[in-house]
């Protein structure tokens, strides 16, 4: 699981200055399976984060085993966490990983104490669990035996086509928690997936995902987060997405416009200029009232997608009180799903 000969001390230079700070920091660690990356191993204090009572989150505890995410995605939502330990929201936060080794371990003691009341817990609500580091470090194993073993509720989202290599232990602590799954697929053109989400597995690998989950005799939400304004809100694009989801065997679609918070918003400026140098103008206008687009654009994208949602058969997804996740289209399960004949592209580890 781990890479002897990979080492390099805390006091390297790429060892960055907050987590030579951290007393929690067992090793740093490069490989030539992940070219540009660093995974930093620390031991952590503690597994389970609450959610504050302020927000307005389904659910109240999460599970982060790693901090940063190879995924790369421009938008990503997370990435002004990186500055709290010295560390930049744009190309660290994407080859600086932070890894909690015991992770695992650590849940199932706090998991054990009397006090814990089996509340719902959400993981992919941060940084990704199934992101490629995940197939060798296999953190999210312990992490779902300890929870059901707990008899506590979880939903995972993700992006990671690894989900797979978990589905028979999600669907046998099915059998006995509540669990919620949903997959984060938010851009159907091909060109465009690659530039914005350089890490991620593709649109297809993805959907096959999604097949395979519902194969498997769960149910699978398709969060379609974030429609990205000027380039993935024309009625061809969402048309395109609720076809393939369908297709896939989705029970629900979740979806939201792009939410540029600072740290983010400076991130995806510099693709913008680079990637579609023409919308520049037009996001700094769209967004130039905070980090949510504006109410009136909310409202148009809703009057756009919702007939779709509907046309296609799907079901506009809703947030679950047992998992933390998204509910089920209803409290029967949806029949069982049999895809088209096709070759699914291989998982990505």
């Amino acid at each position: 699981m781990r890479w002897s000969g990979q080492e390099l001390g805390v006091d390297q230079p790429s060892t960055l200055p907050g987590l030579a700070r951290l007393n929690n920091l067992v090793r740093t660690v490069r490989t030539p399976e992940f070219a540009d990356m660093t995974f930093h191993e620390v031991l952590a204090k503690s597994a389970l984060n609450k959610v504050p009572s302020q927000s307005a989150m389904p659910f109240e505890w999460t599970i982060n085993p790693y901090r940063g995410c190879s995924h790369a995605c421009v938008y990503c939502f997370a990435r002004p966490t990186h500055s709290y330990l010295d560390l930049n929201t744009g190309e660290d936060f994407d080859r600086q990983l932070v890894v909690k080794i015991n992770v695992a371990d650590v849940l199932r003691s706090e998991l054990r104490k009397a006090s814990w009341q089996r509340h719902p817990v959400a993981l992919g609500t941060n940084t990704d669990p199934y992101q490629r580091a995940e197939g060798r470090y296999a953190l999210m194993p312990g992490i779902i035996d300890a929870l059901t073993e707990s008899r506590t509720p979880f939903s995972i989202l993700t992006k990671g086509t690894l989900l797979r290599r978990d589905l028979g232990r999600i669907t046998d602590a099915a059998k006995s928690v509540p669990v919620s799954l949903a997959m984060s697929i938010a851009i159907y053109d091909d060109e465009l997936q690659q530039s914005i989400e350089p890490g991620t597995p593709s649109t297809t690998a993805r959907l096959a995902t999604v097949t395979a989950v519902r194969e498997a005799g769960l149910d699978c939400s398709v969060f379609l987060m974030p429609i990205l304004p000027f380039l993935t809100d024309t009625n061809a694009h969402l048309d395109e997405a609720m076809r393939r989801a369908k297709a896939a065997g989705a029970t629900s679609v979740v979806y939201t416009a792009l939410y540029l918070r600072p740290g983010v918003r400076e991130w995806f400026m510099q693709w913008l200029e680079g990637a579609h140098p023409e919308l520049v103008e037009r996001y700094k206008q769209l967004y130039a009232r905070g980090a949510y687009a504006p109410k009136e654009y909310r409202s148009w994208l809703a009057d756009r997608i919702n007939p779709l949602i509907r046309a296609h058969g799907l079901q506009r997804g809703s947030t679950s009180s047992a998992t933390g996740g998204v509910a089920p289209p209803s409290a029967r399960r949806a029949p069982a799903f049999a895809p088209a004949a096709a070759e699914p592209e291989p998982m990505l580890f």
